[in-house]
């Protein structure tokens, strides 16, 4: 069965099969886009295997959704036919964001993540990028992101090469992690996950758009932490998001500590200058805890 035809059955719509045009979408999957009846479709696919990592996509932008905050594209469908796996959103023309689009980032973003829940972690795991990340419920910050986010990535830097040097520093990280959270204790705010700037975009309103997300719910700095490592995010974002909701007095010297796990998921998927960026960081890290 063509992916014309798988989705066509899905949607109970026709999808015309000579429309698919190849688009960007990410360096773990393939994307592309439909016309149908229902309008123009935009479409991850991939084999079987991909389901579960769609599915958690999909329950990631509906929680994103309820927040009623940024907006998310509207979950079509998802599923697997004939070995295909495939999840269908609506397509949204982005633009390129101007200031205004930033600013309104920044408070609709303080918005959602003014949406709580009593403990860190989701109904769910999911992915970040195509690695599995754990997501189950834990009352304490620390131990969450110990736990479920930093050892997890250094269990498999060590598996893909990594050396004792950068396996000993973050394990000596991680026993001292307390020590960045002595007056500080965040909540469980709704979270993007993979808040780079490849992830957002305006539409042709001016809107801003998130997608890709890696959803839990932590530490709203580890969002915004993330704005931080590739760039993309204009000083209208940062100053509309800090008038809606200021930030911690130590907020600055965390940002490092959560790049951390997103620095070593990089190495972990793409190899290269990743290790030496994270031992850097890390040694970073422990100096500041001399």
């Amino acid at each position: 069965m063509s992916l014309a035809a798988a989705l066509s059955r899905a949607l109970g719509t026709e999808v015309a099969a000579g429309s698919e045009r190849s688009v960007g979408g990410g360096s773990i999957n393939s994307c592309a886009r439909f016309e149908s009846a229902l309008g123009s479709l935009f479409v991850k696919h991939g084999d079987a295997s991909s389901l579960t990592m769609f599915q958690a996509e999909a329950d990631g932008l509906a929680e994103l959704a309820k927040a009623r905050a940024v907006r998310v594209p509207d979950v079509l469908t998802v599923g697997e036919q004939d070995g295909i796996a495939f999840l269908v959103l609506e397509w949204i023309d982005l633009r390129g964001a101007a200031s205004s689009s930033e600013k309104r980032l920044g408070e609709l973003l303080a918005a959602q993540h003014r949406v709580t829940r009593e403990k860190f972690g989701w109904h769910r795991d999911n992915t970040i990028g195509s690695t599995p990340q754990s997501n189950q419920d834990a009352a304490d910050w620390v131990e969450f992101l110990r736990e479920q986010r930093l050892r997890p990535q250094l269990k498999l830097a060590r598996s893909n090469g990594a050396g004792a040097d950068l396996i000993d520093c973050g394990e000596r990280l991680c026993e001292r992690l307390g020590r960045f959270f002595v007056d500080y204790r965040p909540a469980p705010s709704l979270l993007h996950g993979d808040l780079w700037g490849g992830n957002w975009g305006s539409d042709p309103t001016g809107q801003p758009v998130l997608f890709d997300p890696a959803v839990y719910f932590g530490d709203r700095e580890a969002d915004l932490a993330m704005t931080r490592l590739f760039g993309g995010f204009g000083a209208s974002f940062y100053s509309a998001y800090r008038s809606a909701w200021p930030l911690d007095a130590g907020a600055a010297t965390r940002v490092t500590l959560y790049n951390l796990y997103h620095v070593l998921n990089h190495f972990n998927l793409f190899g290269g200058g990743y290790l030496r960026q994270a031992l850097g960081m890390t040694q970073r890290l422990l100096a500041e805890l001399a």
